[in-house]
């Protein structure tokens, strides 16, 4: 493959990125409108840091660097939080 077939290729893994991210966004709002029903909060460190455990698992398992994985997944954990937040009205996301 060339160079520029192989950057194509990244530029298309990084597009199945952005949809993965923003499928796990409409996960993380039908969880906070249950969690809102509920009145569960949405900080619920034990499933935050099972999520990191898996995660870190299947880093570990694909041979790729297990503390860049933690930082990636902690962001997304963040987005979801913050998507959650939104059905308490605390949320900043339009």
């Amino acid at each position: 493959m060339s160079l520029e077939e192989l950057r194509e290729g990244m530029a298309a893994v990084d597009r199945d990125i952005i949809a993965l991210i923003a499928r796990r966004q409409e996960y993380a709002k039908e969880i906070g409108r249950i969690k809102h029903r509920s009145g569960l909060p949405v900080r619920d460190e034990a499933q935050r840091e099972e999520v990191l455990r898996r995660a870190l698992d299947a880093a570990v398992e694909a041979g790729i660097d297990p503390t860049a994985v933690e930082t990636i997944i902690a962001v997304l954990l963040d987005m979801s939080e913050e998507r959650q937040r939104e059905f308490a009205g605390e949320g900043n996301l339009p």
